[in-house]
Formats: structure tokens, C-alpha cells, sequence
């Protein structure tokens, strides 16, 4: 636990919330500001907490700011306190990503019944007791988080996809076997290609104006353009370009709604050379054009 925490100047934000299952939620936040965001949310003591920093840096702040818990990039926190309630306060850093998981101990006991002596805090002895575990994002781990929170398919099966991924990355967390990941995924065994995988997405994105070719991005990390497909395909649900493109629409939509820029500034921000490519882009991705939807922010 470190010493009290300032938290007046952080700006408040809120999570993406998803029901999963009675009892069962996933929370996913991006913090693409250049300032840190504090995201906070009542929950009983009948709930098993699982927190994964993605990306960045997070903190668990504790008793209004007087302690707080550090969750470091690529690590978890589990907390579970059946004696009192523990509401969810966290400081997610800027640049950061969070995804946690909240699940009843009922609905959770359900799941592991059989198991209950293998996960220290459902069997009888400690049912009662508190429990606290920091621990590693394995690669196979990273693959469903970065899955869930760059979520990009259609809405209409979002609930399907996202329990699937929810019970997919629960049983990664409970699972025993140091073999797991490679027959999970045999390409992210390696931690070091999950971190060239990430190093590309960065690429793409801080030259979105001009980006690499593929080859050439390839190169760069130091992976075959066939593994960098395969990974970028595996960590983000998406080929490089449709993410890019993705990204460019994003920002461009957020650019607009600044106002400080106009149509032809904006699209030239975001690599098109033509005003019309622009607007063209921009109606594929939003249906819209990109004037039309300055005039409905109005």
C-alpha cells in the first residue's frame, strides 16, 4: 500500500459495462487522454474482483484516497472481501487500459465447484476470509483482453462474444498448466512476440498519417509479414490497415468535434491528401459526411 493519494485533479470518466451473465460483468475502459481518469463503481461484498491493466498504468484507490494498490502494465489484481464492501475506485493513468471482470462468489462457486480446493479462497476454511492476488498477464491472457477491449464486430452478437471471452479468460487465469499458452496459442507463446505485436500498433498509429507498409513494419519489429499478420490478427481481432483505418476514423471524428480544425485540416491530420478520399472515408466508417456531422453536433 503506498501513502494518500491526491485524486481532486483527476478527471472522472466511467466504465464501458457489459452483462455477461446474472451476476457477471465486464468493465472495459481506454484512457487515450493525456491526463489520468478516475472511473469509480459501487459493488457488494458478494463480488470476486479481477482487474488486468492492459496497457499503462492503474491504481486501486482504497478509503478516499488515503491507500491505494498499484496494477502495473501487464499485471492483475484479484480482490474478494466477503466482510465488507469494497467499491471499485481506480486512477487509470493516461494512455492506460483497464478490463475487469466482476463476478458473484455464487455465480463463481457454480463454476468451480469441483474445483474449490484447487482456488484457495472458495474452500471452507477461508470462505469467510479476505483474499488479495497480484499476478502476470500471460501472452494467451493479453490475446482476450486486448480481444475485449478493441471489440470491433458487430453489436448485435457484442453479449455472445463478450461472455465467451469472459469465461475463455477466467479459466486462463485458474489454469494450472505451464503449457497452456502454446496449446492456447502457439504463435504468442513467446513473450517477446506479444511485445513486437504491440510495438507494431504503436508504429501504425503515432505515423497514421504516413504509415509503413506492412513489409516494411515487419522489418522494423523483426517478424516475418506472415507472423504479423497472424499475431496483429490474434491481439486485436483485425488486420493492420482495417485497425489503422479504425483508429484514423476515430480520431478524425474527435478532431471534428474539437472544431478547431476543418474538414480538409482533419483529413490531411489523419493521412488523406484529398479532401474527397477524406469525406468518402469518413461515410464508410459513419455513415455520414463529415460536415453533416459537425451540423448535427450543433
Amino acid at each position: 500500500m503506498s501513502e494518500e493519494i491526491d485524486v481532486k485533479s483527476v478527471a472522472e470518466s466511467t466504465f464501458e459495462e457489459t452483462s455477461v451473465d446474472e451476476g457477471f460483468l465486464v468493465l472495459t475502459f481506454k484512457n487515450d487522454k493525456n491526463v489520468a481518469q478516475s472511473i469509480a463503481k459501487e459493488i457488494n461484498s458478494d463480488y470476486i474482483q479481477f482487474h488486468f491493466c492492459v496497457k499503462g498504468a492503474t491504481k486501486f484507490i482504497f478509503n478516499q484516497g488515503r491507500y491505494a494498490l498499484d496494477i502495473h502494465e501487464e499485471n492483475s489484481l484479484l480482490l474478494y472481501n466477503p466482510q465488507r464492501e469494497l467499491p471499485i475506485n481506480l486512477q487509470v493513468e493516461s494512455k492506460s487500459w483497464i478490463v475487469s471482470i466482476l463476478i458473484s462468489i455464487k455465480k463463481f462457486h457454480g463454476l468451480f465447484s469441483s474445483e474449490a480446493d484447487h482456488i484457495s479462497f472458495l474452500n471452507d476454511d477461508n470462505k469467510d476470509k479476505k483474499y488479495y492476488k497480484d499476478g502476470v498477464i500471460s501472452p494467451s491472457m493479453a490475446i482476450v483482453l486486448n480481444q475485449l477491449i478493441n471489440y470491433n464486430l458487430n453489436n448485435s452478437i457484442k453479449h455472445i462474444y463478450f461472455k465467451g471471452k469472459a469465461y475463455e479468460l477466467l479459466s486462463l487465469y485458474f489454469n494450472r498448466s505451464e503449457d497452456a499458452d502454446i496449446e492456447q496459442c502457439p504463435f504468442l507463446v513467446d513473450e517477446a512476440n506479444v511485445i513486437k505485436i504491440r510495438k507494431a500498433k504503436d508504429i501504425v498509429v503515432a505515423r497514421m498519417a504516413e504509415p509503413p507498409s506492412l513489409q516494411e513494419l515487419a522489418d522494423e519489429i523483426g517478424l516475418s509479414l506472415k507472423k504479423l499478420k497472424e499475431g496483429f490478427k490474434q491481439i486485436y481481432g483485425d488486420s493492420v490497415f482495417s485497425f489503422l483505418f479504425d483508429y484514423k476514423m476515430e480520431v478524425a471524428r474527435k478532431l471534428l468535434e474539437a472544431g478547431n480544425d476543418n474538414v480538409n485540416e482533419v483529413g490531411h491530420k489523419v493521412g488523406y491528401s484529398t479532401a474527397s478520399h477524406f469525406i468518402a472515408a469518413f461515410k464508410k466508417k459513419y455513415g455520414t459526411t463529415p460536415k453533416k456531422y459537425i451540423m448535427s453536433l450543433n
